[in-house]
């Protein structure tokens, strides 16, 4: 491995001891310097040509990148894009554009300016949006990461009282963003909600609301043909068994929750109030016995 390559296994940037530990002498890298194959950042920091904006953004400011700019990193999800950069800096001096956070008290990344996962959490809970914080979280740990009962322990007192309450709103399983935040637009409108449920010649469904009625949160393999097909037999089936199916997509459950809600609790009414059965059956409607 050459030195352009060790550094893209850095993300493009890394420091002196690493190369260093890495068997790069002091003479290699400045060879390397010279033809202009890597860069110095700083004193005791080099980058590559094909560098990690981020990466390189942290290294120059002596911090680690946590909160949301941290996610994509432990491949946690996020609702939107980090705007601006979120650092945990050592020497606290502020920066323009820079969301500033406190210090880590949690081991870091082996060897990128990153904040250890727990840390990112913990920032991230303090910092987001309730929702944005949540799918976070939710992500960690269903990649068992750590648990909500770590974290719990790590924010104690009346002032993380709100906070502790977002990890009440974390699921045992979920597979998608998506369910975590159906769950929790369901239930706080006052619904029964059940997910992963299997039913007995439909398969695992995604939510079960009231006991009557499925919800289901299709991603983009949703869209291809056979999966369509499937879903369509998913339904019938569903419907031979007495139970109604709904589905949403991302732009439904993130962007328009509200009427994703709404459009749930009506279908119950309907199903309430009878709706779904014609007023009076015919004698065509009666199965043969």
């Amino acid at each position: 491995m050459d030195i352009t390559q060790f550094l893209a296994s850095r993300l493009g940037a890394a420091t002196t001891d690493s190369l260093r530990r890495a068997g790069f002498t002091r003479r290699a890298v400045a060879g390397a310097l010279k033809t202009g194959v890597i860069h110095r950042l700083h004193r005791g920091v080099y980058t590559s040509r094909a560098s990690d904006p981020d990466v390189v953004a942290a290294f120059r400011a002596d911090g680690l990148l946590t909160c949301i700019s941290a996610a994509r990193f432990y491949r946690l999800w996020t609702l939107e894009d980090a705007r601006s950069l979120h650092l945990s800096c050592c020497t606290g001096q502020a920066r323009h554009g820079v969301v500033h956070h406190g210090a880590c008290l949690h081991p870091v990344h082996s060897y990128l300016p990153i904040a250890g996962v727990a840390d990112v959490l913990i920032h991230a809970l303090r910092c987001l949006p309730e929702l944005e914080a949540l799918v976070m979280v939710q992500s960690a740990v269903s990649q068992a990461l750590l648990s909500t009962d770590f974290l719990r322990s790590k924010l104690p007192g009346n002032r993380n009282g709100k906070i502790r309450g977002i990890l009440d709103l974390v699921l045992p399983r979920a597979d998608s963003l998506l369910e975590i935040l159906a769950h929790t637009h369901f239930t706080r409108a006052g619904l029964r909600v059940q997910m992963h449920v299997e039913l007995p010649g439909v398969g695992e469904v995604d939510c079960l609301v009231n006991e009557c009625l499925i919800v289901e949160l299709d991603g983009g393999t949703h869209l291809e043909g056979k999966q369509v097909k499937k879903d369509h037999y998913r339904n019938n089936a569903a419907m031979r068994g007495g139970l109604l199916s709904l589905h949403y997509y991302y732009a439904d459950v993130v962007h328009h929750p509200e009427r994703m809600v709404a459009e749930v609790v009506a279908v119950l009414f309907n199903r309430e109030v009878g709706r779904f059965a014609p007023a009076r059956y015919a004698p065509w409607w009666v199965p043969p016995s």
